[in-house]
């Protein structure tokens, strides 16, 4: 399997001014993302607003940043859906534009049993050739991935590792614990990295590499690299920027930063909103004391 990236953005989907789908913007982003410290990306994740995005504006993604980006880096495509024969479509028609791997959300709302998780996650897999991540976000979800359940899954041959958002570090203990070496655990919480590093994860599916990549980049090459005193130090300095980017839903915050600092990528589509001024004022008072990785050209 092609190395997906131990830093991969998960990126905001750009739009116009009249809220359509800026695809140009869009492929720079991605291709400034690369330049600024990122593996690869994910498209169509929670950060891209894929609950606002329709399937047709999502393969027009997949396939404009594969064709951006080539292979220059990965393009992990997010087709997970609350729905099984939804995510097989969309996974299959992912796979026609030669995106790297697909990002399979833990389905929502449904609220399925553990057995019903794994014979949804497998059944996926089984639809596809693609590398297959799993995505544990209770948050959102509210049922969250067992352990037991991810090691199960990680005995499919194409399910290849899993982001982890649980914030139950005891949960991804024993998934690290109990797979294969081969096995990958991305952090899905920016906050969480450096501590799923240190049981043994392999990096992180970030919303704050958007603007500090490279920060982020060298908290994880210094901690891979033997320098964790350093590693520390990058995230001890990036924990207040972070608590901004998360103050209200992902991704209002992240975007209102970029075009805070000149990167154009729209207002967010309703049901979410442009910040109030209370938390707009506490973003941009934030931002004043990070240097920005992304590259605004």
């Amino acid at each position: 399997m092609k190395d997906l990236g131990r830093v991969l953005t998960a990126m905001v989907t750009p739009f116009t001014e009249d809220g359509a789908v800026d695809y140009e913007q869009a492929k720079r982003l991605a291709s400034a993302l690369l330049d600024s410290g990122s593996d690869g990306v994910v498209v169509v994740g929670t950060t891209g607003e894929s609950p606002t995005l329709v399937r047709n504006e999502e393969l027009k993604l997949f396939s404009e940043i594969k064709s951006a980006i080539g292979e220059r880096g990965s393009v992990i495509a997010g087709t997970g859906s609350n729905s099984t024969a939804e995510a097989i479509t969309a996974t299959r028609a992912a796979e026609g534009t030669g995106v790297d791997a697909c990002l399979l959300v833990v389905p929502y709302y449904n609220k399925p049993t553990q057995e019903c998780l794994y014979r949804h996650f497998k059944a996926i897999a089984s639809s596809t050739s693609l590398p297959c991540i799993l995505y544990n976000v209770p948050s959102r979800t509210v049922v969250s991935l067992s352990a037991e359940t991810t090691i199960r899954l990680s005995r499919v041959d194409n399910i290849v590792g899993t982001k982890e958002a649980s914030g139950n570090f005891s949960e991804i203990s024993k998934i690290i614990e109990n797979t294969a070496d081969d096995f990958i655990v991305w952090s899905g919480n920016d906050v969480d990295t450096l501590p799923i590093l240190a049981l043994g994860g392999y990096g992180v599916i970030s919303v704050a590499s958007n603007i500090v990549g490279k920060q982020i980049r060298e908290m994880v090459d210094s901690f891979v690299g033997g320098n964790t005193a350093k590693a520390a130090e990058i995230h001890r300095h990036l924990v207040p920027l972070i608590s901004a980017l998360f103050v209200i839903a992902n991704p209002i915050p992240v975007k209102y930063a970029m075009n805070q600092v000149g990167f154009r990528v729209g207002k967010p589509r309703p049901p979410l909103y442009e910040p109030d001024e209370k938390t707009a004022a506490l973003i941009r008072e934030t931002i004043k004391g990070y240097k920005i990785d992304l590259p605004l050209k």
